[in-house]
């Protein structure tokens, strides 16, 4: 309490200049003070939580939002500063001060700190709070980004370059930190040019050295000598050394710089240090969006592809990134594919979607290697399909793609993500025939593929009128041996989303499935899913009564063994369903439940209780679970049980005074914010 009377008394000089100054009344500071009081008392407690502080700093904020707009509206004569006029202010800076004292380790309280300041304009304590994050926390690149970012606002760019660059002595591998470091490289050369054009130099002038040297002089005082992180990490590049000097070697560098040849350097050593794709990819759309000149731009972009192809050849997204180039400079709208009135235009895309799609070809007839197969395989399939689902995309181009995609299907051992996309875009562009059906059977007779086989099974469904649950059985009987379960689960579950006849018939065929996936080990995973969806759709649907409702509930442990997850979604839903709920139903599951996982079916059936007010009941099942538990699990759940009811008592402390907060307001206003 002496705290609290110590942070008491430090506020009475700035509550009675609020009050001299007419901004708040008597009654107002005195919910203020009982206010903070309450905030005060929360801070101190045994274990602060982030939370209180959040919540302390927000009304402040309020309160400082509010005392402005009083005296924007009082419109009071000006008068030296006073204690009033910064108090509020810095109270917030305080509590964000001792919040980081108890939670150094938090980045996101850190930014939150940095924000609050650059919006009181405090520049200085910025600089100070960003060193500090930092030096606690040097492998995390948001603080460079967010520190140089601050620099750069106040014409710092010499220290937001430095803080870059001993962020990327650090963290190497962060794309992040590269991206950014060459967007500002960026940005000084265009602000460059931009002074250039103003003072009438252009590049290709023959000016005199002086008034090039007097122009430069400025610029590069701002630019405080880029430097470009290098293997070495701190030498020097030539064009950086010389562009300071004067005369010819001096105004060669500078129209070197203009160039691009800082943001080249730094592209490969980016390149170099971290030699990912994602890197290249983000580089390549900051280049393109950057507002700089054509001609730069084009001179970027080619040196960043020559550094892909020389750092990863080989790797599928890079190669289909290579050979989209083209496209994707003809095709920033794709929207408008097709609709273009420009003849020229029109060729232009032509021929590069066709550069684009026989270097794929290539690619995939010819990968770099086996691994690489299957994968560039797939972004092949993907970018056909990708350009056939434009609306706009002329039917010639749709059936040049398609045939491509065809002849590549049709080669000895293709890969079955070749042959499913395929038939997809055949059955969605097209009217099914037994064509297209004959070529899917036939693509189905050497593959366990579930892709190709779903493919197979929409066109049997289009074409053929009849039964086909002979087929869909073969189907699930071909994939069984996939190795990616998730697949195979798909073809099991392809007939139950296509089934027009709920009620027994669906019914029927759930039990029929859940039959055939007891009889494998292997579909174990199958299993629990088709009992998640029988209870969602067969259990919980209309036309079962509660009656039997409970008859299948009490039929699902002998008949077909749920395992704990489906016992725990039967518990979720049968406890959601309101004034509907059937109390001895959930102690039925519950008693299912418990069997294979004691403590969570303990604590969410000894929750429920507690909800609807039966605590007595409540701790009679916790008690009884413990003496069936091992010692181990039986202090789990003791832990799990306590923080429960002390969070519930937290939660209804917080409740009610998060209530208070937003019923208290001064002078008409709340005075607190939602803290997320």
């Amino acid at each position: 309490m002496e705290r609290v009377q110590f942070q008491q008394e430090q506020m009475l000089a700035e509550l009675k200049d609020l009050v001299q100054r007419g901004l708040f009344t008597e009654t107002e500071v005195k919910q203020i003070m009982r206010k903070r009081t309450q905030f005060e008392n929360a801070l101190v407690r045994r274990v602060a939580k982030k939370a209180d502080f959040l919540r302390y700093a927000a009304y402040e904020m309020n309160l400082e939002q509010l005392r402005r707009k009083r005296l924007d509206r009082l419109d009071l004569p000006k008068s030296k500063t006073t204690i009033s006029d910064y108090a509020l202010v810095r109270r917030q800076f305080h509590i964000f001060e001792r919040a980081l004292r108890k939670f150094k380790a938090d980045v996101g309280l850190w930014i939150q700190y940095i924000q609050v300041a650059k919006r009181a304009g405090a520049r200085g304590l910025v600089g100070r709070i960003t060193a500090r994050a930092l030096q606690l926390h040097p492998n995390v690149p948001s603080l460079y980004v967010v520190a140089a970012s601050h620099e750069l606002s106040h014409a710092s760019p010499s220290a937001a370059r430095a803080l870059l660059q001993r962020g990327l002595r650090l963290n190497a591998h962060s794309i992040d930190l590269w991206r950014e470091y060459v967007r500002m490289e960026l940005h000084f050369i265009e602000g460059m040019r931009r002074r250039w054009n103003i003072l009438g130099i252009s590049i290709n002038s023959e000016k005199k050295l002086v008034d090039i040297d007097a122009s430069m002089d400025t610029g590069m005082d701002d630019a405080a000598d880029p430097i470009i992180i290098t293997d070495d990490r701190g030498e020097t590049p030539d064009e950086i050394v010389a562009a300071a000097k004067g005369g010819d070697q001096g105004e060669a560098a500078r129209r070197a710089i203009m160039e691009g040849a800082i943001v080249k350097s730094a592209m490969c050593s980016a390149a170099k240090a971290s030699p990912r794709i994602e890197l290249f990819a983000q580089l390549d759309e900051l280049i393109r969006n950057y507002p700089c000149e054509a001609h730069l731009r084009g001179t970027l972009l080619d040196e960043l592809y020559d550094l892909l192809h020389q750092t990863i050849p080989d790797e599928p997204e890079a190669i289909k990134m290579f050979a989209t180039r083209r496209l994707r400079e003809l095709t920033l709208d794709k929207a408008s594919v097709g609709s273009d009135p420009n003849q020229s235009e029109s060729v232009r895309l032509i021929d590069a979607l066709r550069d684009a799609n026989e270097r794929l070809v290539n690619a995939v007839g010819n990968p770099p290697n086996d691994k690489a197969r299957a994968k560039i395989s797939a972004l092949y399939a993907d970018f056909v399909e990708e350009w056939c689902r434009l609306p706009t995309l002329d039917a010639a181009l749709k059936q040049y793609l398609i045939a491509s995609l065809l002849t590549l299907a049709r080669t000895p051992n293709a890969l079955p993500v070749l042959q499913a996309t395929h038939l997809r875009l055949l059955l969605r562009d097209g009217a099914p025939s037994k064509q297209i059906l004959k070529l899917a059977r036939r693509y189905c007779r050497v593959t366990n593929s579930p892709d190709v086989w779903l493919s197979r099974l929409d066109a049997e469904k289009a074409v053929n009128d009849g039964d086909i649950t002979a087929i869909w059985s073969s189907a699930r009987s071909a994939v069984q041996s996939f190795p990616d379960k998730s697949e195979v689960e798909k073809v099991w579950l392809w007939g139950l989303d296509r089934c027009t006849s709920p009620g027994r018939t669906q019914q029927s065929l759930f039990e029929n499935l859940l039959e055939q996936s007891m009889q494998d080990s292997s579909t174990r995973s199958i299993h629990e899913s088709l009992l998640l969806r029988y209870i969602s759709d067969v259990v919980y649907s209309e036309y079962i009564d509660g009656v039997e409702r409970c008859k299948l509930v009490r039929r699902l442990p002998v008949a077909y063994l749920p395992t704990k997850t489906v016992w725990e979604h039967l518990f979720s839903v049968e406890s959601t369903r309101g004034d509907d709920v059937q109390k001895t139903l959930l102690n039925t599951i519950y008693q299912h439940w418990q069997v294979l996982d004691g403590v969570t079916a303990a604590m969410t059936w000894a929750g429920w209780l507690v909800d609807h007010g039966d605590g007595k009941e409540a701790m009679k099942i916790i008690s009884k679970a413990a003496a069936h538990l091992t010692t181990e699990e039986r202090a789990r759940l003791q832990q799990m049980w306590n923080s429960r009811l002390n969070g519930r008592k937290g939660d209804r402390e917080e409740r009610e005074e998060t209530s208070s907060a937003v019923e208290e307001t001064v002078g008409g206003m709340p005075v607190t914010l939602t803290v997320e």
